[in-house]
Formats: C-alpha cells, sequence, structure tokens
C-alpha cells in the first residue's frame, strides 16, 4: 500500500512540480490551499505510479476523500491504488473537485464506473485577469463606480504585501471577524486559522498579496498563489466596509498587480452563501468550473475486489 505523509511546508517545491504543470485550474490544487487549510482536513500527499496523489478526511474526519491524480503515469494503476486504501477503510471510492477535464479523463480509464455528483456550492469562479483588471464596458459600470466613489474621497496607496504590513492585516481581519460573530462561527474560525498561517508564511507558500493604504492605514487587503501556469488563485479578500468602494477597488488593483503571464484568475467557490454567490456573479466569470464528487460504483471495482459497504453510495446521494 501507498505511504502518504501529511502535507506541510517543506513539501512545496515537489507538490508544486505536478500541480503548477497541470490542466487543473481548481483552487484545491492550490500549495497555499492545501497547506494553510491542512489543520482541517488532515491533508496527505504520496507519488505513486507517476502521479501526486492526495487524500484527506471529511465528514468530521471519519472518512476518506481524494483528488483526482495528478501526473503522466498509469492512471489506471494510480486509481486503482486510490481504490485499494479506500476500500480497506470500509468505503467506496470518493474523489472531490473532479473538473470537466478529470472527468474526461474518468470516463476514458473507467468507462461507465464512476457516479458522478455535481456540487454547485463549490463551482470555481474563473475570470480573465485582464477583465478584472481593466472593468472594461457596460457590463461593469457599476464596480467602476464604487471605485471613483472610493477615489473621490480618499488619497490611497496599493502596497505589496510584506512582512511589516501584516500585523496591520491581521488587525483588519481581527475586525473584521468581530463584526461577523453572529454568523457561522466554526467557518469563519477556520478561515481566520488559515489565514493567519498564510499571511505569517507568505514567502514560503509562494503567496503573492496586496493592501490599499489610506492615511498610513491598511483599509483592504487580499492574497493568493498559482494554481497552474495560466491560473492564479485569489485565496482571500478582505476590507473595511467603512470604506465605501473598497472591495471594488482592492479587486481591480490585485488583478492589476498580478503578474501578467497568468491569464486566468481563479477566485473559489462561493459556498452556497447568497450574497457571495450574488457578488461573484456579478463580475461575469469566463468559467464557471463545474466541479463533481466522483463515487466508484462498489460492484465494478477496478481492482478485482468487492466493495465492503455497498449503501455507501446510495447514502451519500442522498445527502
Amino acid at each position: 500500500m501507498v505511504s502518504f505523509k501529511p502535507i506541510t511546508i517543506e513539501d512545496r517545491e515537489i507538490i508544486t512540480s505536478y500541480t503548477l504543470n497541470s490542466a487543473y485550474r481548481n483552487c484545491d490544487f492550490s500549495f497555499a490551499n492545501m497547506c494553510s487549510w491542512r489543520f482541517l482536513y488532515d491533508s496527505e500527499y504520496a507519488i505513486a505510479d507517476g502521479f501526486l496523489l492526495i487524500r484527506f478526511w471529511i465528514e468530521g474526519k471519519s472518512r476518506l476523500a481524494y483528488m483526482f491524480p495528478v501526473g503522466n503515469g498509469n492512471l489506471t494503476q494510480a486509481i486503482c491504488t486510490l481504490e485499494k486504501e479506500s476500500l480497506a477503510y470500509g468505503h467506496p471510492l470518493l474523489l472531490l473537485g473532479i473538473s470537466p477535464e478529470a472527468k474526461e479523463l474518468a470516463e476514458k480509464t473507467f468507462p461507465g464506473l464512476f457516479l458522478y455528483i455535481p456540487e454547485r456550492d463549490y463551482f470555481d469562479y474563473i475570470y480573465l485577469r485582464k477583465d478584472l483588471a481593466q472593468l472594461k464596458g457596460k457590463k461593469y459600470q457599476s464596480k467602476r463606480n464604487h471605485i471613483n466613489n472610493f477615489k473621490k474621497s480618499y488619497a490611497y496607496t496599493y502596497v505589496p504585501l510584506t512582512p511589516e504590513i501584516i500585523p496591520q492585516c491581521l488587525d483588519l481581519e481581527r475586525q473584521w471577524y468581530k463584526n461577523r460573530t453572529e454568523e457561522d462561527s466554526e467557518q469563519l474560525r477556520n478561515e481566520r486559522r488559515s489565514m493567519t498561517y498564510a499571511l505569517e508564511n507568505y514567502d514560503r507558500l509562494g503567496i503573492i498579496g496586496g493592501a490599499i493604504c489610506v492615511d498610513g492605514k491598511i483599509v483592504a487587503f487580499s492574497y493568493g498563489a498559482p494554481i497552474n501556469q495560466d491560473t492564479f488563485g485569489v485565496h482571500v479578500e478582505k476590507a473595511d466596509i467603512n470604506y465605501e468602494g473598497s472591495y471594488a477597488l482592492i479587486n481591480q488593483e490585485f488583478a492589476a498587480h498580478i503578474p501578467d503571464y497568468f491569464t486566468y484568475v481563479n477566485r473559489e467557490e462561493d459556498l452556497g452563501i447568497p450574497g457571495l454567490r450574488k457578488a461573484k456573479l456579478s463580475y461575469q466569470p469566463a468559467i464557471l468550473l463545474e466541479k463533481n464528487g466522483a463515487v466508484k460504483k462498489p460492484d465494478n471495482t477496478c481492482c478485482d475486489e468487492k466493495a465492503r459497504n455497498r449503501g455507501a453510495v446510495a447514502s451519500m446521494l442522498r445527502r
């Protein structure tokens, strides 16, 4: 059986040697995301059969799930390897974050042997970088209005993320968190833990960020990291809503300062939050990246084994 190891910050080079050269634009394949959220999922990786394999725990850490293998080796063997391990834990193989490209490969390799479950709340919003940076055309008029109102009210500077401003960014996030404690506090606490880790280790994680500064005060900041060679992931964006237009401005400024060799910007999922979905759709995504859960049919194992839990698939489909 393949030996998995916890994802640590020291694994950046080996993991990104696979992800940065892949065709997958999922936010899940950002190393910064993998590492800063590892505390929640106990994420681990292995290199086998020419692929990067990633596993993590869900449902209160009671069930293993896997990302689609990334690499150029023997895909049949790689998926069989994952299935054997999943069956050993008593579950049919579950792959999460399956994009259309991954689904096509899975069907070519194991035609008809996976059940695909679209997860709309986890679709990624992917934009053309130049659209976010330039905001040209009628469809972005309201965004330009918000930014112009900000510029009329405040003199500001855009500054890159550096160790000197990180304490101010954390202060802004603390105030942002304090104003939202009536919401899903566990989710917010998890985000805060991930963000704090990322900011404190931004250089080692390969993170790029920037902030809006007014009268020496940070009023908005954003950061992210490369997903692959043409797609940059924006992982966090925070702003002081007392400064009207601050969110629209940091969105545009950050996009304008992302290296221009990135064609796309992935601004991640909306998690089914109505306001967040409306806001992300209002920026006119070039790609609404479908992501599926893929469950291996238990009576058709690729490894000549029978699934040990035949009711697991039906149970998942009902959730």
